[in-house]
This record gives C-alpha cells, structure tokens and sequence, in this order.
C-alpha cells in the first residue's frame, strides 16, 4: 500500500490517493488536519468522507472535545475498527470570561501521554480552540516557550482565536498532570525534550516495561 500526494484543497489541506493491490481511492484528511507528534493527530470534526483517510492512520483511540454525543455514524466506524473514544467534553464559548474546565483538559492529557493509546486523533468541531488549548499544553509539558505555543495556537485558529483559550494555556500548572496520575506508577521516558512517554512498572522485581505503539 502507497500514499501520494495528489491535490492541495483551498483550506490548505492535502488529498491524499492509496494504492493498494492496484486500486486507486481518494483519502481526504478531516479540516485543520495536522501532525502534533509521533502518534499524535489534531483535527476538525472528521465526516464520512474522512473515515478512509482515519483508517490509514490505524488510530487507536480519540479524543473529543464536545460535550454533544457522538454521531452514530462515527460511532460505527470506531467500533468497526476497534478504535476507543475518550470523550472530555468542553462547552464551546467566545466569552473570554468563561472557565475552561480544568479536569477535562487533564483527562485528556493523560490519555495523551499514554502510548498504549497512540496513534490517538484529538478534534473538536472545528479544531480551533479546544483541541488548540490542549494541544498548548500538551506542549507545555514538552517545555516550548509560550510564543511558539502561541504561534501554533493562532496558526490553526486564524482571525478567530480566542484570548480566554491563550490565557488558560499561559496559567495552566502542567505539574497537575503528574499529581493526578492516581495508580500509575510512572516515569518520563525519552530523548531529549520532545519524546515524553510513560514507563509502566511490570512484575515483582520492580523493572520498568516502556509500551511501544505501532
């Protein structure tokens, strides 16, 4: 199987052509669709057209930022796939003045510092402003300095980004993550700054197993 690049589309993003056993399909990636790390995926709200371009990714889990069900038509291509969803709902708000809820971005970082749950797909509606206030702190944790987490915020939200959403990205304690790790026991585990991965304990004699993804 082979990926080609065939089309840029007006927002920016790509069409993608899979070859497979000499069939040609149209892959078509959800809107402001990005990489953010190794096995870490940011997008809008993907649609039926986007479930063979999610399928090519071999996603095992999602995390959703709306608090609204989701679609049952989503729901059927996760369980079809075996991909698990970890819903944090966050009500969208233009209001500055609003909270973001504090526990639901840590939930959700939690599952993203889990490997076992790579390669994971974070989206929202329209993959703006609560997957941009996660993707900050996510980054946070990663040590960026505030304006690259800024500029990549403000790249993905445009004219419409949000003062409240860069606020609570600039005051977020990221050492709350660590503390609300209740059962785990674990460790950072990577090279250099980047790579922040948890290492699980396994067995009796206390050694450390790392859980690869895909």
């Amino acid at each position: 199987m082979g990926l080609i690049m065939v089309e840029e589309l007006e927002s920016g993003e790509s069409e993608l052509e899979e070859i497979e056993g000499g069939n040609v399909r149209m892959l078509v990636p959800p809107y402001n669709f990005a990489m953010v790390d190794k096995g870490i995926y940011r997008s809008g709200f993907p649609k039926s057209e986007n479930f063979g371009f999610l399928e090519a990714l071999n996603l095992r889990s999602i995390v959703y930022l709306c608090p609204e069900p989701y679609p049952e038509e989503n729901l059927e291509f996760l369980k079809s796939h075996g991909i698990n969803l970890f819903q944090c709902g966050i009500e969208g708000h233009k209001d500055p003045h609003v909270k973001i809820p504090k526990d639901a971005i840590t939930k959700a970082l939690k599952v993203l510092l889990d490997i076992r749950n790579h390669p994971v797909l974070i989206h929202c509606n329209r993959g703006k402003h609560r997957t941009g206030t996660l993707v900050g702190c996510f980054r946070k944790l990663q040590y960026w300095c505030l304006s690259s987490i800024f500029e990549e915020y403000h790249r993905h939200a445009g004219i419409k980004a949000r003062t409240g959403d860069l606020h609570f990205i600039e005051m977020f304690d990221v050492s709350c993550v660590r503390d609300c790790m209740l059962g785990i026991m674990y460790r950072y585990h990577g090279c250099g700054l980047r790579s922040k991965r948890l290492v699980y304990p396994t067995g009796d004699n206390g050694n450390n197993k790392k859980f690869e993804g895909n």
